[in-house]
């Protein structure tokens, strides 16, 4: 075959391939049933066309067809495509570039943490350039109650789940800001879970005040907290909102990384 066939055949080739990724996508969106008809009517295809994609992503196994309605529904090879790339994702790696940005965007220290019994495990850090910063070590633990991150994450508890945190590990005052009642903090969760971000204005430490938003994995649950931490002076009430916003969206941007598919309107 010469390189001229070759070339003449490629659009072609990304063609098929394009709507084959659009049928698994048509079917991901709309809960993976649908029947052939629908596909070919949403997807304006040809009927051989229709028949001949079909065929290939069932063969294969990237799509199934119920013997009861014949509708279709994704398949167990993308099940375990998707198992096999989260196994080998590394959170830490992923961040690196998303907390970079993030500092650069705010001068302030960025920090990657996990929820691990009962506190808050930095994973990764980027430092600020700013000659009073935080100071930011990977391991470092941290109390939850009265963390940005830590908030966040509490925050996406179910309620027995949260009483029975409480129940283990208590509310420690480390501030006058720090909340040391069940009723405040739960008041405080759910404000957390509406807006989708948390504040810690001083409540582990005088002086300190930081801004966190949650990560999520493909689930849809979070596993993760990003965050910056700075000065109270530096983190004014008037820079809350440009700060909620560039937190929030290198969060986002990390959740799409661990696939992640928002289906809702971010608060």
């Amino acid at each position: 075959m010469t390189h001229g066939a070759v070339a003449n055949r490629e659009p072609y080739r990304v063609q098929v391939l394009d709507r084959a990724l659009a049928i698994l996508d048509l079917l991901a969106e709309h809960g993976g049933k649908l029947g052939a008809t629908e596909l070919a009517a949403r997807l304006d295809l040809h009927k051989s066309t229709r028949h001949r994609s079909l065929a290939v992503l069932e063969r294969n196994c990237y799509m199934e067809k119920s013997p009861a309605n014949g509708r279709y529904r994704l398949g167990w090879k993308l099940i375990d495509l998707g198992m096999r790339a989260v196994s080998r994702m590394d959170v830490r790696e992923l961040a690196r570039p998303e907390l970079e940005r993030l500092m650069e965007e705010t001068g302030e220290t960025a920090h990657l943490g996990v929820l691990r019994k009962g506190e808050v495990v930095s994973l990764a850090n980027v430092q600020s350039r700013r000659s009073l910063r935080t100071p930011a070590t990977v391991g470092q633990r941290s109390p939850t109650h009265c963390s940005s991150q830590g908030k966040v994450m509490l925050a996406h508890l179910s309620q027995e789940d949260l009483s029975e945190f409480v129940r283990t590990y208590g509310l420690k005052a480390y501030t006058g800001n720090t909340l040391t009642r069940f009723a405040a903090l739960r008041a405080e969760l759910k404000r957390v879970r509406q807006r989708g971000y948390a504040v810690d204005n001083e409540e582990f430490e005088e002086g300190l005040k930081c801004v966190g938003a949650p990560v999520r994995d493909h689930s849809g649950t979070v596993v993760a907290a990003i965050s910056i931490a700075g000065p109270a002076s530096r983190l004014s009430r008037d820079r809350v909102p440009a700060l909620v916003h560039s937190v929030a969206s290198a969060a986002s941007r990390l959740s799409v990384l661990l696939g992640y598919r928002e289906r809702e309107r971010t608060p």
